[in-house]
């Protein structure tokens, strides 16, 4: 399992001072960009600049999000992230998101491995799973 911190910033809070619904879906990509480039060994550079020199990219297919508890402005939000599911070209991963041990979402990513540069289905490559597992 791989863990991402964040620190709420104000504004990512809407009028009644707790973060705004769309913004789960950037700590989601946030939290998943920072898990591909450290776990692929290149923290300097994007997960998905990473994830392509190793003939890995993806499309996210779908994201589900249930929201259990509010988060507010500075609070540090913990993101934790693994894979769920392994298909043949599709994987899922679960993240959730806490702040002090109480739980504020769950989602699952359901991504779609492509061709690099194209929006081709490809098989998931074998390092990557292991990588990733």
């Amino acid at each position: 399992m791989y863990q991402h911190q964040l620190r709420v910033r104000y504004g990512e809070c809407d009028a009644q001072g707790v973060v705004f619904n769309a913004n789960y879906l950037a700590y989601v990509d946030d939290a998943m960009d920072h898990w591909l480039a450290h776990a692929l060994g290149r923290p300097d550079v994007s997960g998905f600049t990473a994830a392509t020199d190793f003939g890995f990219d993806y499309m996210v297919r779908r994201v589900v999000v249930e929201w259990s508890s509010p988060a507010r402005h500075g609070d540090l939000l913990r993101l934790d992230a693994e894979v769920t599911r392994w298909g043949n070209s599709s994987f899922d991963v679960k993240i959730t998101g806490n702040v002090d041990g109480r739980e504020i979402f769950a989602s699952v990513l359901t991504g779609v491995c492509v061709t690099p540069g194209t929006a081709t289905p490809a098989r998931v490559p074998d390092e990557i799973r292991k990588i990733l597992s």
